[in-house]
């Protein structure tokens, strides 16, 4: 039988003259804390995740979350490691964002966070409105990168965007200005495409923020194999690249975290 694990946030503060408790724990700031617990525990797994479940307790108030035993151990590791080198830029991206969530409560609420565990009684991690986790800006640059799929939605009232089904990412969304929509004349919709966009891309990880996306072009797509095409590439080539080791070659032209 699977062991069950629990992880503890407790949030220490005031509403008003009065010590937060969970009488007067309002419920956005529940939807906000709860928003960032999934990306804590499972980054990019949003599907086919173990079960999370919750309790709210006094004293201000406990956030309790029942987990399994490996996500426990897993979230003090994660703890710890911030607290020892008090940055999260080794963080992936999606809990690194939700610890940023955090402290920004911290700041807006003047609230102290404390991250404890059932087996580590003891504070594993605090963040507080005078603690700074935030990520390195340096470690983000801005970057072109390109996705193949099939367009399987367009437009949106407030935020304008476009939704690309693709088969390695799963589906993608990329802010688009809505002139540009307005005025395409193609149909998109249920068509495949390459997307050209802009993102902010880590220089040391090579991992893209996806939520940073902006679109540069909606390219035609068809892929296909011209088997006369590629002879004639290797016919020219000839026998200069004999022995090459190809996978290295690529990485170099790349680079190691393309």
């Amino acid at each position: 039988m699977r062991q069950t694990g629990q992880i503890e946030i407790h949030i220490v503060g005031q509403k008003g003259n009065n010590p937060l408790t969970p009488d007067n724990y309002d419920i956005k700031e529940i939807i906000s804390l709860l928003s960032n617990v999934e990306p804590l525990l499972y980054p990019g797994m949003q599907r086919n995740r173990p079960l999370i479940t919750y309790n709210l307790e006094s004293g201000s108030v406990r956030n309790i979350f029942k987990v399994t035993k490996q996500a426990e151990v897993a979230f003090a590791g994660v703890m710890s490691m911030i607290a020892s080198t008090q940055s999260i830029d080794s963080l992936e991206l999606q809990s690194a964002r939700a610890v940023e969530q955090i402290q920004n409560m911290a700041i807006k609420y003047n609230y102290d966070f404390e991250f404890r565990t059932a087996d580590h009684r003891e504070s594993l991690l605090r963040i507080t409105p005078t603690t700074h986790f935030k990520r390195s800006e340096v470690l983000w640059v801005d970057a072109e990168v390109y996705f193949y799929g099939i367009l399987v939605d367009a437009g949106g009232k407030d935020k304008s965007n476009i939704h690309l089904e693709t088969k390695d990412y799963g589906t993608i969304v990329i802010s688009v200005d809505r002139e540009t929509l307005k005025n395409e004349e193609r149909n998109l919709l249920y068509k495949e495409f390459g997307i050209q966009a802009q993102a902010k891309q880590n220089i040391e990880t090579g991992e893209i923020d996806r939520s940073s996306l902006k679109l540069l072009k909606i390219i035609d797509y068809k892929p296909s194999f011209e088997s006369d095409y590629l002879d004639g590439l290797i016919e020219k080539v000839g026998d200069r690249y004999d022995g090459l080791d190809v996978d290295k070659y690529i990485l170099g032209i790349r680079g190691a975290y393309a």
